[in-house]
């Protein structure tokens, strides 16, 4: 392993876990704006954050080790994955990291566990949320997949290092077919993360929870690191959506002016998808359940229109 990843290996999840709660924060903002209303500080997730911490956890006493197990495997496996995709600066390779089929695998095993854990606690809550997670699980992970391969095509890699290496130096995408893929990309973003129209993060009404629902039961200590694994899937999500469409400032080279630059530039396109996720969010409804695929085939057409082309054209 080189120095370069090394030093990747210990900024990039630095970065992605100190900053990924406050874009949660940003969307219920520009939410709360929306709605005409003022609504909570920016920096008061960290304060929620550091509060639970300090609280006991209770299980339920039909709960096994699942349910002790899931928050630490989840935000471990979320760190992991912030391995695989560079936000601050692109490092030269190492390990076989950042291959995109091992990163979607690591999103099934946090989602595979988020679901058990649900189930664990026994309640009726957590059941329902998992049913639907799996659910729905079963029609979004075919499209990541075609969404990813098509990345993969029009970039020449399955590896998101070499894919941002690439990309890394334009202001514009290095190919049109890219701003397909990235519609795919968004549309996945809203649906893994669990925001509107797929779910609603905001409520504990039982006919709109999905991911609420399977954390329902977790307290203290767990549901801070149940939090900070979502707010890091997002996050990701969100950087990998960055990185294809906007990659202007991604530094390639091992140097602390470019990096700060880079981070910086990455803060504030981050700033702005989580403006323009909080008004796609405030413009729609829930949407019901059984009407969620239709949403979902707009990211596999986009993405498969992507490869049509890229191997016709």
């Amino acid at each position: 392993m080189n120095t370069s990843f090394l030093l990747f290996a210990l900024l990039n999840p630095l970065f992605a876990l100190l900053a990924a709660p406050l874009y949660m924060a940003l969307i219920r903002k520009v939410k709360a704006y929306a709605q005409g209303r003022k609504g909570p500080r920016l920096f008061q997730v960290y304060y929620d954050l550091k509060k639970l911490m300090q609280k006991e956890a209770v299980y339920s006493p039909t709960s096994s080790w699942i349910m002790r197990f899931t928050p630490y495997l989840n935000l471990s496996t979320l760190l992991v994955c912030s391995l695989f995709v560079p936000l601050v600066f692109v490092p030269e390779p190492a390990g076989g990291l950042g291959n995109i089929i091992v990163f979607l695998y690591l999103l099934a095993l946090e989602r595979f566990f988020t679901a058990l854990g649900g189930l664990d606690a026994g309640s009726a809550f957590g059941g329902m949320g998992s049913s639907r997670s799996m659910s729905l699980a079963a029609v979004i992970e075919p499209t990541m997949v075609v969404a990813f391969a098509a990345l993969a095509f029009v970039l020449k890699s399955l590896n998101l290092h070499h894919m941002f290496a690439l990309t890394a130096g334009t202001v514009l995408p290095i190919s049109p077919t890219l701003v397909l893929v990235s519609i795919s990309l968004f549309i996945i973003l809203i649906v893994e993360t669990g925001r509107l129209p797929v779910d609603n993060p905001a409520t504990h009404l039982e006919l709109t929870m999905i991911n609420e629902a399977m954390i329902l039961e977790q307290t203290g200590k767990n549901l801070v690191l149940l939090e900070l694994a979502h707010a890091l899937k997002q996050f990701l999500l969100m950087g990998i959506l960055i990185n294809t469409i906007l990659p202007v400032g991604l530094s390639t080279e091992i140097d602390a002016g470019k990096i700060a630059v880079s981070a910086l530039l990455f803060l504030l396109k981050a700033g702005l998808l989580a403006i323009i996720i909080g008004l796609f969010e405030s413009a729609l409804a829930k949407m019901r359940l059984f009407r969620l695929p239709a949403f979902y085939v707009m990211a596999f057409f986009f993405s498969a229109l992507t490869i049509l082309i890229e191997v016709f054209a």
